[in-house]
This record gives C-alpha cells, sequence and structure tokens, in this order.
C-alpha cells in the first residue's frame, strides 16, 4: 500500500465527488490508457463485472457458446453462464499453462460466439493463432487479463488485443485497491454501448459531457462503476507502477535463478514464458511431480513456517461445470492438481525470500 494512499482517499473525500467518473476515475483511466496503449478505459467494480459487461456486449442468447479455458477463476464463466450461454472448456498447454491454441478450433460450433483468453500469471496466450481463428469464424476475441497487467505479447501490451478486455484490481493484484476492475474497448463500435451498459442502462455519460440535455433508460445494463475514493487508491497504486514491478520482479527473479537446480533434481517445474512475450511477475508457479508430493511439499515448507498455496479446481471438473457436459482435460487436471505458488509480494525482505530458498531447498521427494 503506497504512502500516500490513505491521503489520496481523504484528498478525494474532502473534494466532494465519492461516486464514480470523478477526478481521481479520470486520473487512474489516463495511467491505464498510458500503460496499456488502449485509449477508451471504464474503471469498474470488479474485473468480474467488465465481464459481465462483455457478455452483454455480446448479445448473448441462451444456448449459444462461448470458448474459453477450464483452468481459471469462476468469474470467466459466470459472466457469460449469466446470459445464458454455455462455456465450452479447452485443454491448457503444459508449458505456459494457458489455453492451448491448437485444440481451440475444434471446439467452435455454429453456436460459438466468442474466444475468451486468460493469460496466466501475465504470460501471454499465443494471441496471433487465436485472433487468426477468431477472423475465420466471424468470432468476437476478448481477454481476461486480470493477472496481466504490465505483460506483452510481442512488444505490445495484453489487454490491446482483443475487442474487450478486462483487468482485476482486486487486493491479489499487482496493483489493487481492494476490489476493482476496468474493461478495456479496443473496438470503438462498442464503446457507446459499454458506456450505457456502465450507467444502469442509461446515456448519463452523454448527459455528463454536454451530448444530450437529459438522460434516460436507453437499454439494459446496471451499476458497475467503481467509486472514486477507491480510484484515488488504485490511483497511487498506478503512479508507482515501476516501484512495485520492480520490487516483484526482485523476488521473481531470485527464485527463478536460485531454485533451477534443486528443481531439476527434485523433479519439478517451472511455467514457461515465451521468449515473444514479457510476463508483469504476478506470481511464481511450480508443478511437482504429482499431488501426493505436492501434498508433502507443501506440508513441508508450512513446517518451516512459509505459507504456499494453490489453485484452481478446474470449472469443468467443479460441482457446476459438469451440469456444462463432459470433457476430457488432462492438462488441465495435471496441473491443477501439482501446481503450488511461492510467497511473492513486494514487501517480502531479503532476509525473508532468503528464507523461503532455503525452505523449498531442503526438500527432498
Amino acid at each position: 500500500m503506497s504512502p500516500r494512499a490513505l491521503d489520496a482517499m481523504a484528498e478525494a473525500a474532502r473534494g466532494g465527488h465519492l461516486s464514480g467518473d470523478g477526478p481521481y476515475s479520470r486520473r487512474a483511466a489516463a495511467l491505464l490508457a498510458e500503460r496499456t496503449s488502449v485509449k477508451d478505459i471504464l474503471l469498474t467494480t470488479s474485473c468480474t463485472h467488465a465481464l459481465e459487461m462483455c457478455a452483454l456486449l455480446l448479445d448473448l442468447q441462451p444456448g449459444d457458446e462461448v470458448i474459453m479455458p477450464s483452468f481459471t477463476f469462476v468469474s470467466t464463466a459466470n459472466a457469460f453462464v449469466l446470459r445464458g450461454a454455455r462455456p465450452r472448456f479447452v485443454d491448457i498447454r503444459p508449458d505456459t499453462f494457458n489455453i492451448d491454441e491448437r485444440l481451440a478450433e475444434a471446439a467452435v460450433t455454429e453456436r460459438t460466439r466468442a474466444i475468451v483468453l486468460v493469460h496466466y500469471a501475465g504470460v501471454a496466450c499465443n494471441i496471433d493463432a487465436f485472433q487468426d481463428i477468431a477472423d475465420r469464424h466471424g468470432l468476437m476475441l476478448i481477454e481476461d487479463n486480470a493477472h496481466g497487467l504490465g505483460g506483452t505479447y510481442r512488444g505490445r501490451p495484453l489487454g490491446s488485443f482483443g475487442s474487450l478486455a478486462s483487468l482485476s484490481f482486486h487486493e491479489t493484484k499487482n496493483m489493487q485497491c481492494g476490489e476493482g476492475g476496468a474493461l478495456l474497448v479496443s473496438d470503438v463500435g462498442l464503446l457507446e454501448r459499454a458506456e450505457i451498459i456502465r450507467e444502469k442502462g442509461t446515456d448519463r455519460s452523454r448527459f455528463s459531457r454536454g451530448q444530450v440535455d437529459k438522460y434516460t433508460w436507453v437499454s439494459v445494463g446496471s451499476s458497475y462503476l467503481m467509486a472514486d475514493l477507491l480510484a484515488a487508491f488504485l490511483t497511487t497504486q498506478l503512479e508507482e507502477f515501476d516501484q512495485i514491478q520492480t520490487k516483484r520482479e526482485r523476488v521473481w527473479s531470485r527464485y527463478r535463478v536460485e531454485l533451477a537446480t534443486w528443481a531439476g533434481a527434485a523433479g519439478f517445474r517451472f511455467q514457461r514464458c515465451p521468449q515473444d512475450s514479457d510476463h508483469p511477475w504476478h506470481l511464481f508457479a511450480l508443478l511437482a511431480p504429482d499431488p501426493q508430493t505436492r501434498s508433502r511439499f507443501i506440508d513441508h515448507l508450512d513446517a518451516c513456517g512459509v505459507r504456499a498455496v494453490f489453485h484452481y479446481v478446474p470449472l469443468h471438473s467443479s460441482p457446476f461445470g459438469v451440469s456444462f457436459g463432459a470433457h476430457d482435460l488432462p492438462e488441465t487436471d495435471n496441473v491443477s492438481s501439482t501446481l503450488v505458488r511461492l510467497p511473492l509480494y513486494p514487501e517480502l525482505t531479503t532476509a525473508q525470500v532468503d528464507r523461503v530458498i532455503e525452505a523449498v531447498s531442503a526438500f527432498e521427494p
């Protein structure tokens, strides 16, 4: 948390504009536009709500299908299921843990409307391959970039490729304000409707700009605006983006370099980031040789005073996910059952990183 965060929130409160699209909202959106190269940024209450806006902009009908990975957080699917769509889960690559571009086209049917890319840990999907599939089948490409602010693909920021993209500012993300998100609109033809949807289905945004003399209900929508108080907190994070990222890179790089020999000997492996991409050091993931070794590894670290976690339960095998049919996704199942994450956050001291590395290196399968 930036030392200036509370001061910024107090200033926002004194300014009297506590709701959405205030001075700090505009500042945060401008900083994000610079960082992502996307001109039109709409701050939202969460990444989940940004994805729900994507679903509304698609005009989904019951039975429409959306291609996505099963190895993702539930919001990726829920946003579209809420509109009556069915997720079509595709397996992930064993190296990047991202949706496999070699398998995606086989999932396209006459009901498919969009492909949702999840850049796991901010490591880019093979965007060119997915854009080719989307173009040939007339599908919308959407980026769930909850992990990827600051990541790039072939020198271009993640979040700038899809017609729409979402960001997360949940407290677990590199840049955060407790709860928050953003919708990035690269397709300018969708911008006016996106503004209407975010403003409860009204043309209030046009009214605020003096384009109409009153605002009224013109479409379906909901209340998706981030409060300016939270935008103030977020602005201080974005203003210190480079400092925060430098600290995260320091921790990530030490893990990657100093644990390489141990990992090879112990049968663990790292997530791969392709050479044409840069990731934002969002998390550090290891794959254990098998689920039993992962459990023993986590217990060992816990005994050493180091907390390590795992995720996700694959959506296709979750209690609700099975209602969308059987899916044979062996790589998803394997990664989910063997992945473990080491502590990674800016406040980790050199001594604490030493302690994690020492604890990991002491584990013998």
